[in-house]
């Protein structure tokens, strides 16, 4: 009787302290490995919507064009896609359902008409908010 108290009372023990410890520190490899690799993933993702949105705001802005004959003046911007400017009767908007998106990183798209480098010039300035850079943090731009 003696011994199945003591069988019991060995069952009902838990977890050393030692135990515990060794599989914090496997938990704590594992996120130190796979944490990097999530994480740049992430950065990859906002590189890739920045790109599909920018792609949508050419479109918009090529049909804009079809309709009106030329493309908004940088002073009137991509608001002329949502809402008519002054003294446009051919304007057949609104050509986006909402007000242009910000890009990923909460900024507004840089939108010039004449453009330096295409007929109009559109592009983010990636995760780091200054022109050029490199990986995350490079232009993201339509030409």
């Amino acid at each position: 009787m003696q011994l199945r108290r003591q069988q019991k009372a060995s069952v009902n023990r838990g977890f050393t302290l030692l135990e515990l410890l060794v599989v914090m520190v496997i938990i704590g490899l594992l996120a130190a490995y796979v944490g990097p690799k999530y994480f740049s993933q992430v950065g990859k993702s906002e590189v890739k919507m920045a790109q599909a949105q920018i792609d949508a705001l050419e479109k918009a802005l090529h049909q804009y064009r079809l309709d009106v004959g030329g493309y908004p003046a940088t002073e009137q911007g991509l608001t002329a896609l949502v809402t008519r400017p002054n003294n446009e009767p051919r304007w057949q908007g609104p050509y986006l359902s909402k007000m242009p998106p910000a890009d990923p990183w909460g900024r507004p798209y840089i939108y010039k008409y004449p453009g330096e480098r295409s007929e109009f010039d559109l592009l983010s300035l990636g995760k780091d908010g200054q022109p050029g850079g490199e990986g995350e943090a490079a232009d993201i731009k339509n030409w």
